[in-house]
């Protein structure tokens, strides 16, 4: 074996062949189940509430893991758990016989899967609980997982996580998620917050799709993409950056409303909300502009936190935020001017604002154009001070290739970016469907930028072919899945939120 096991794990080893040696096989082929924890404890608890003097006893045949063992002699307790709940078992060596009960309290280990057999009733401490008539071993662990501890703190009991070392929750989530129901939990909230997005898109005609993950042109985002090689077609190809220019493509052919939820992927650092790749929802609909969207997102998102929390009113961390609609909306110029107290318009070269930026103790990246200097304004004052669901508008046009100048205001753009508890949650445009105008802000773009940045983009010749059949005026929206699961799960690093973060190896 390429795996030693240690001295646990050997004693382990050892009760598996003694299963053996007994006629159980540690790992049969089937299991047989009649009730899950949930459904045995309701079914008792009913017949218990009709008080039938004549009822037959509720015979229960359950499966699930051991998570607890106290072994008083002739009468074994322990816990059963499954996905639904826990349940006690009662083992008492004259309903089991003696050899199945001294099997079960010398082969048997916390970790293991167990199918038993028996007789619902209460116990004398009222605990309801199995009587156990047979039982057998479904999956033998072999490593025992390990065990969180509670602690009594002030008063408080406080449980610890079973994992001294916090990343070994990420890197062995498997056992994070055996031990700690609250970390199955974050995820059952997550699956319940993509279904709801899902059903709020499919009630309002939206259409879902599937667009490509691996594309030979990547765009739709300021991201440097991954790169892969097809071999056989001898062709590079990136993994997709965003969903983008593939459904407004879908526009151009008819369909009206489209979206699609699904990975994106983006060669970039890792954070407390990156990860390289995520989840993203994408959306858009012909016909309307960046006001709709507005109006929609704030619909869209207090109800899925009605769905997954029961309440538009949330709680992240200290704050108490009310998602419920309208949300407040604000340009990027007054935002600046109110938490940087800069009116970047006073200053309409990347020089003149890097000067004034630079004067007022701010970053301001050598050789960074105007766009990306009021951008870095935004993420260093204003974001952090957006606690409650907050649009900022009108975003510089230089760093928004994809979206519709203001007509009196060339300078910027019909785009926005929402936020709430200090990130930034999602982003929108009314989309530019203009061909020509696309292609020429597409070369601009390359000339402003230097081929290895990560805003630069190439050119992409088919999307432009696709526009010049014509495409509906439209708005489009973008928000990442798992940064609004930490929001609604209150957790503060995107890791909490993914089941399989990325992680730098050991």
């Amino acid at each position: 074996m390429s795996w030693e096991p240690n001295p646990l794990e050997q004693r382990r080893l050892e009760k598996m062949e003694l299963l053996r040696e007994a006629g159980l096989n540690p790992f049969p082929l089937r299991a047989q189940r009649t009730h899950t924890a949930a459904q045995a404890l309701s079914a008792f608890a009913t017949a218990e509430a009709e008080q039938a003097p004549e009822a037959e006893p509720i015979t229960a045949i359950l499966c699930g893991r051991i998570v607890s063992l106290r072994d008083k002699g002739k009468l074994v307790f322990s816990h059963i758990e499954d996905e639904s709940g826990r349940l006690q078992l009662f083992l008492r060596q004259d309903d089991l016989g003696e050899e199945a009960h001294k099997l079960f309290k010398k082969g048997i280990d916390l970790g293991d899967f167990v199918q038993a057999t028996g007789n619902l009733f209460r116990t004398k401490a009222g605990e309801i609980s199995l009587n156990v008539s047979e039982w057998t071993i479904l999956s033998k662990a072999v490593s025992p997982l390990p065990v969180a501890k509670e602690q009594e703190v002030d008063g408080q009991l406080v449980r610890y996580s079973a994992f001294a070392d916090v990343e070994e929750r990420y890197r062995q989530r498997y056992a994070d998620l055996a031990v700690n129901r609250e970390v199955r939990d974050i995820f059952r909230a997550r699956a319940k917050l993509v279904s709801a997005l899902r059903r709020f898109l499919d009630d309002h005609g939206f259409l879902e799709v599937e667009t490509p993950i691996l594309q030979p042109l990547y765009g739709g985002a300021a991201a440097r993409p991954f790169t892969t090689h097809h071999n056989q077609l001898k062709q590079d190809l990136y993994l997709r950056i965003s969903f983008e220019l593939y459904l407004k493509r879908l526009l151009v052919g008819g369909l009206e409303r489209v979206y699609e939820i699904g990975r994106d992927f983006r060669n970039e650092g890792v954070s407390f909300k990156h990860n390289p790749e995520f989840t993203q929802l994408e959306f858009y609909a012909a016909y309307w502009d960046y006001h709709d969207v507005m109006d929609f997102t704030e619909k869209m998102v207090a109800y899925a936190a009605e769905q997954v929390t029961g309440n538009s009113v949330i709680q992240y961390g200290p704050h108490t935020i009310n998602l419920a609609p309208p949300w407040r909306r604000v340009t990027m110029r007054e935002a600046i001017k109110q938490y940087a107290e800069i009116d970047y318009v006073e200053h309409p070269t990347a020089e003149s604002l890097s000067a004034a930026i630079r004067a007022m103790g701010g970053n301001a990246p050598t050789g960074a154009s105007w766009g990306k200097l009021i951008d870095g304004l935004l993420g260093d004052y204003v974001e952090p001070n957006l606690i409650q669901p907050t649009f900022i508008t009108q975003y510089p046009r230089d760093i928004s290739p994809l979206a519709k100048a203001i007509p009196e205001d060339p300078t910027h753009v019909e785009r926005f970016e929402y936020f709430m508890a200090g990130m930034e949650m999602g982003n929108a445009f009314t989309e530019l469907n203009d061909p020509l105008d696309q292609e020429q802000r597409f070369v601009d773009m390359l000339a402003m930028y230097k081929t290895d940045d990560d805003e630069s983009n190439p050119l992409d010749e088919d999307y432009l072919r696709a526009m010049r059949y014509g495409m509906p005026p439209n708005g489009g929206f973008g928000t990442g899945v798992d940064r609004l699961t930490m929001l609604l799960t209150n957790h503060s690093t995107i890791r909490d939120v993914l089941l399989f973060p990325h992680l730098r190896e050991k």
